[in-house]
């Protein structure tokens, strides 16, 4: 799986036909991992196989089929004692729903995903961190200023506090903006 994630990230620089070539692998070497651990391995191995896979579907504008993928991995993490994993990947799935401009679909996810990291988490983690901007953002997209402000501090903290200065400037950026 390692190698395979290193192939789609290595494909944001390279040209239109390198990356297409490079996912095209990355998602023959995912599904191999998937169908691999579905069998064998943990859940939690099999979830993160084919949420690896679901983000290599995306980059091939395969939205339909992402969402699919995420939506089994978050069944999958249902059944496992790993909320934090579960958290992650329903992020994810919330992400994939606003970009295809389900806002409504992508509100909920994005909550349950922050139930669970207020509930089960630490401020240290940067997945909490990245959880908090996502809700930020779609509450300001909405026109919730209030509410977005107060999110946007709270990420500017979280970001703090794993040591993310880009991420700390940009929540930055966004209480300016709203609060001017």
């Amino acid at each position: 799986m390692r190698s395979a994630w290193a192939t789609r990230r290595s494909s944001f620089d390279a040209s239109p036909d390198e990356r297409r070539a490079a996912l095209i692998q990355a998602k023959r070497d995912l599904t191999t991992a998937a169908e691999m651990c579905r069998g064998a391995g943990p859940p939690v191995s099999y979830a993160h196989a084919i949420h690896l896979l679901a983000n290599v579907e995306l980059d091939l504008g395969r939205e339909e089929y992402a969402l699919l993928l995420w939506e089994e991995a978050v069944a999958v993490l249902r059944t496992t004692e790993d909320v934090l994993q579960l958290a992650h990947k329903v992020r994810h799935l919330g992400d994939l729903h606003r970009y295809c401009g389900r806002m409504d679909r992508a509100a909920s996810c994005y909550a349950e995903a922050l139930a669970i990291y207020r509930k089960h988490d630490a401020p240290g983690s940067l997945d909490f961190a990245n959880a908090v901007s996502r809700m930020a953002d779609l509450k300001e997209h909405q026109g919730e200023t209030a509410e977005a402000v107060g999110l946007w501090r709270e990420t500017r903290d979280l970001y703090a506090a794993v040591d993310m200065p880009r991420g700390v400037e940009q929540a930055e950026r966004h209480i300016r903006r709203l609060t001017n």
